[in-house]
């Protein structure tokens, strides 16, 4: 459970996935590549390592730097190719049991595999599944894949993971390993990253470029929406088993998701997030003294929307970075001091001024609302808010945490009442359009997007047969447990 104040006011990406393919330090390289992508789930790692006779697999709760750096856990860790996973763990989705990656004893030999994203029938799959005797050991969606290769009639293990994943729905970015080769692929449409590399010759697998920086490596391409590349010691496949789609991207990779210094799709994720703030500035720009940011992910935003209004850019907000996941409230009034634990207001540089404030989204409002009035208590004479995204006015079902659509504040209240609940001089949000210029797209194509921005829109790219009957709620405990 998260007990971090207002934790659950915030969006959270639910994993990160890194694996090398043929390294003498193969575990050691995969804990340094999922250090940099802790940004993506902070909750649980595993890494399954393969040493030419057996696999080895550590899951543990925690960080990365707190669990596989150290030496004992390494050792356990022979072989010269692994995977990993760090994750986010979504209500009723928590536990060991949940920790990825999952690896079982196939026909066909051993397999892990770790996934990022969200398969939006792994329900629908699992009990049919069940009723066929398969037992689940998890509730993570990732587990039915593993059963539908060992399930599948075709014969060679690529046959039996095309066939398995065909009859997925949603957004899967995974990296899998069996006693020869090191697989990777993303969904057809290509809405979570996935990225290919190369360490002195050993392939790698990773949900963003930063991973590749921290251990100097070389970044080779994106992997293609739809693309199933199979590496062994014959080199590198590139299979495309799926029938062809427009790509969408999840846009929102861009506003918050995504390490600043990744490069992601071919655009530089900070460069992208200092134009979302021009934008911002162009589209609603209010007299004020200064801009701050609510950092840290509001920072860039910050910055563009500074340089384009041509105001100052001052730190008028200090962030705690050592506020841990788990931070106990004993009492009443150290609950109520909340937020402070994570930010603090620069009073030197707040006090009689009118403030921008510039925050990467709305998710329940609780979070805005202190935080507003943690400024205006630090002498701000006016407080504006611009938040560098449209409103969040629906659920994803791929990969993301949100709540369930009826507490976002932006499904239930106009601009205005969110204004008024938030209780600042004034509330903008950036446009879906001027979300789009932002990424050097002219403006959003309605009739065939360029992105999934289904969070923002409403407008799901895939089928949703889990939520069947719903009305874009929270995401099943099975789906929760998600990559």
């Amino acid at each position: 459970m998260d007990e971090t104040p207002f934790g659950d006011d915030e969006l959270h990406e639910e994993c990160g996935v890194f694996g090398i393919f043929k390294r003498t330090d193969a575990a050691a390289v995969v804990t340094l590549g999922l250090h940099a992508l802790q940004h993506r789930g902070q909750e649980a790692a595993g890494i399954v390592s393969y040493d030419g006779s057996q696999f080895h697999v550590e899951r543990h709760a925690g960080l990365i730097g707190d669990t596989f750096t150290k030496q004992a856990v390494l050792e356990r860790l022979p072989g010269t190719s692994a995977i990993g996973h760090t994750r986010y763990a979504t209500t009723g989705g928590g536990g060991l049991r949940n920790v990825q990656p999952f690896f079982a004893e196939l026909s066909a030999g051993g397999f892990a595999v770790a996934h990022n994203g969200n398969i939006t029938n792994a329900l629908t799959i699992q009990r049919e599944l069940q009723r066929r005797g398969s037992i689940f050991s998890s509730t993570s969606d990732t587990e039915t894949i593993l059963h539908l290769v060992a399930t599948s009639a075709a014969r060679h293990f690529v046959e039996k993971l095309i066939d398995a994943l065909s009859r997925l729905e949603g957004a899967f970015s995974l990296v899998g390993l069996s006693s020869k080769k090191m697989v990777g692929v993303r969904d057809p449409l290509g809405i979570r990253p996935l990225v290919l590399g190369d360490l002195e010759g050993s392939p790698i697998l990773a949900s963003e470029t930063c991973a590749l920086d921290i251990i100097g490596a070389d970044f080779v391409r994106d992997i293609e929406p739809g693309e199933l590349v199979v590496i062994s010691e014959d080199g590198i496949e590139s299979i495309f088993p799926f029938q062809a789609r427009r790509p969408r991207f999840c846009i929102f990779e861009y506003v918050y998701f995504a390490r600043p210094d990744s490069t992601v799709e071919g655009r530089n994720v900070y460069e992208i997030r200092k134009k979302i703030g021009g934008e911002l500035a162009r589209e609603s720009h209010v007299e004020a003294d200064i801009v701050v940011p609510v950092p840290d992910s509001g920072v860039p935003a910050a910055i563009g929307y500074a340089q384009e209004a041509g105001l100052p850019f001052e730190l008028g907000i200090i962030r705690n970075h050592y506020v841990g996941r788990t931070f106990i409230q004993p009492t009443d009034s150290i609950r109520h001091m909340g937020v402070k634990l994570k930010h603090n207001a620069n009073r030197r540089m707040i006090e009689g001024k009118r403030v921008i404030l510039v925050d990467d989204s709305i998710v329940r409002g609780t979070t805005s609302q202190k935080i507003v009035q943690m400024v205006r208590e630090a002498g701000a004479t006016e407080v504006h808010m611009r938040i560098a995204s449209p409103p969040t006015r629906a659920s994803c079902f791929y990969g993301v945490d949100t709540p369930e659509k009826a507490k976002l504040l932006a499904s239930r209240m106009t601009i205005e009442e969110m204004a008024d609940f938030i209780k600042v001089d004034s509330l903008s949000f950036l446009s879906i359009d001027g979300l789009y210029r932002a990424t050097d797209e002219p403006s959003r194509n309605k009739l065939t997007p360029q992105f999934c921005d289904a969070c923002f829109t409403g407008d799901y790219p895939t089928s949703l047969t889990d939520q069947d009957g719903t009305e874009n709620v929270r995401p099943l405990s099975l789906l929760g447990g998600a990559g």
